[in-house]
């Protein structure tokens, strides 16, 4: 299969992101995922309850909504669907109907996923990728990976996760307007425009947040 329309290959796998030259955020010493949202009652779930669960191994490239695509990536880790009915959906309120998932992470980024989209069958909570355990550019010690999705749903460091019964407000401003479904296949680049309109303008961004979030990389360029 060749690439979603609009992406191009590029040799590596870069850090990005709105952090820019951030460093990535701390691990803390037994990590957990925050259940929050339309729960009977919230909770905290450590990361090796999680690893209990069945894994499986993924070979999925992944998109940046800027234009460019990692290939040759192979992920590790949990189904989200296999996660979510073990251990989320009977923490459910009865009669619950969830929309949306609320996906956060550790550097404070967050990102709303459709339920559709979120339990498909490709996406993972992901430890390990390549078979090594996340490094702290890519998303230590998991993060939601989703190949169907562009990266800004692909949320790293993930360390909450919020089950909403009504689709969040949109916050972002018109120029950047994140779409809400963000489907590579479709190019859902913008939530108001078609993504080829904005495909000239998001590719002169690359290079750009390419160097500046190298900049607080854990294995920065000489």
């Amino acid at each position: 299969m060749g690439l979603p329309p609009g992406q191009r290959r590029i040799e590596g796998f870069p850090r990005f992101g709105t952090h820019l030259s951030k460093p990535a955020p701390a691990v803390p010493a037994d990590p957990v995922i925050e259940v929050r949202g339309a729960v009977a009652e919230e909770f905290d779930l450590p990361l090796a309850s999680i690893w209990a669960l069945p894994r499986k191994e993924l070979p999925a490239d992944f998109h940046c909504v800027a234009g460019w695509t990692a290939t040759g990536l192979l992920w590790e880790g949990v189904p989200f669907e296999t996660f979510y009915r073990a251990l989320v959906e009977p923490a459910l309120s009865p009669g619950t109907s969830i929309t949306h998932v609320m996906c956060g992470g550790l550097d404070g980024f967050e990102a709303a996923v459709a339920i559709e989209d979120i339990l498909a069958d490709d996406v993972l909570i992901a430890q390990n990728l390549n078979g090594q355990p996340l490094d702290s550019d890519h998303g230590a010690p998991v993060r939601l990976v989703s190949p169907s999705q562009y990266g800004y749903m692909n949320v790293k460091h993930l360390s909450r996760i919020n089950v909403l019964t009504t689709a969040p407000p949109n916050t972002d401003g018109p120029l950047l307007r994140s779409h809400p479904r963000a489907r590579v296949w479709q190019e859902e680049r913008h939530g108001l425009l078609p993504g080829r309109v904005v495909r000239p303008f998001y590719r002169p961004l690359i290079n750009p947040i390419r160097r500046l979030s190298a900049r607080g990389s854990s294995t920065p360029n000489p």
